[in-house]
């Protein structure tokens, strides 16, 4: 957030030089068991996509500069670097990106490297302008892959479907204390530049903070560009609404919709690209246009600074089955508990409740 001081400190940089650098370096390891229902795969209940079994979800390493943007008098600069290891991997990998460890080796634990950019930020332009290079997580969205950043560990039916991450540059720019505006231009969704998949697609995006700060409102249209079939070439519409009751009380609401044009018929005899399904298009249709829409609400309540629960209920609608391999509704309930242990160690307990639909 523009303006926002970093006041971050971490162990690993506090023993090397007690926290003097703006250089940071840390990470966590997120491991997990889970007891299910489902004899094999929880699909597509994420991340803990394998049943039954302890797993490492991620090793992950950060390198990071953040740019000081709370002063105005100079242009300064930023980077960011991510390497995760796990199971994981398979929700953040982009083609093109040491991809075949998953589409063409299927994998159960690979590498990726998540993110690499650059970050600068230019203060003279309006109340501060931040442009960022390279791969960065996709813009919309409550929910984040790196499991620090998530009100519950496992994620929403949506989340596990929509893009992650997007090769290019964006510009974001806070015009005022209640509004900030985002003007991006990317190779597509989850796809290297180098890659025949890549195509020139926009992403625009709009940020209101309401003066008392109850309320934010962001919607963003996402890697647009003709939405002809390609991998995750995935047109989005996003929308997000948080609210705070009170101190300890808060809600965050996600809607999207999304389509890809000329999606391979189930019944034909195109192939669909490797690692993609294809749709259920209407009998004698080679292709077809697959959408999909789906909501999800977070409920929040902090029980006190070491410990909070949270609610979240979601709901998808994969129309033609080219998201999930099933043209049907799910729906999906989950309760959560995290209690953190001092300041470095978290634990959380999900309760889910997964139904397809008819």
């Amino acid at each position: 957030m523009i303006g926002e001081p970093d006041t971050n400190s971490y162990p690993l940089m506090t023993a090397i030089n007690q926290a003097r650098s703006r250089t940071k370096l840390y990470g966590w390891v997120d491991p997990t068991l889970n007891f299910s229902t489902s004899a094999h795969s929880n699909a597509p209940e994420a991340n803990d996509v394998y049943a039954n079994r302890f797993e490492l979800n991620q090793l992950v390493l950060y390198a990071e500069r953040l740019p000081d943007s709370v002063q105005r008098d100079h242009v300064d600069w930023g980077y960011h670097l991510t390497a995760l290891y796990g199971t994981d991997y398979r929700f953040t990998i982009a083609k093109g990106y040491l991809s075949g460890q998953l589409l063409n080796d299927h994998r159960e634990y690979g590498f990726d490297p998540t993110l690499e950019y650059v970050d600068f930020y230019v203060p003279q332009v309006a109340q501060g302008m931040n442009l960022r290079l390279g791969r960065f997580i996709s813009v919309p969205g409550i929910e984040a892959q790196l499991a620090p950043n998530n009100y519950i560990f496992s994620h929403s039916l949506l989340y596990a479907i929509d893009p992650f991450t997007d090769t290019g540059l964006i510009a974001t720019v806070k015009l005022t204390d209640q509004w900030m505006v985002q003007l991006g231009i990317t190779g597509g969704h989850d796809v290297a530049l180098w890659t025949p998949d890549a195509k020139p697609s926009g992403t625009g995006c709009v940020n209101y903070t309401s003066k008392s700060v109850n309320d934010n409102f962001y919607a963003c249209a996402n890697g647009i560009n003709d939405g002809k079939y390609a991998y995750n070439n995935l047109q989005q519409f996003d929308a997000t609404w948080y609210h705070k009751f009170s101190k300890s009380w808060h809600i965050a609401t996600e809607t999207w919709y999304m389509y890809e044009r000329d999606v391979p018929s189930l019944r034909g005899k195109i192939q669909p690209e490797t690692g993609s399904n294809a749709a259920y298009c209407l009998t004698g249709e080679p292709r077809c246009t697959a959408p999909e829409y789906a909501v999800v609400n977070f409920l929040q309540k902090e029980l006190s600074p070491h410990d909070f629960v949270s609610f979240r209920s979601d709901f998808l609608d994969d129309k033609k089955g080219q998201r999930t391999g099933y043209a049907t509704r799910y729906s999906e309930n989950t309760i959560m508990w995290c209690h953190w242990i001092g300041s470095t160690v978290q634990f959380v307990r999900n309760c889910v409740s997964s139904e397809p639909g008819i």
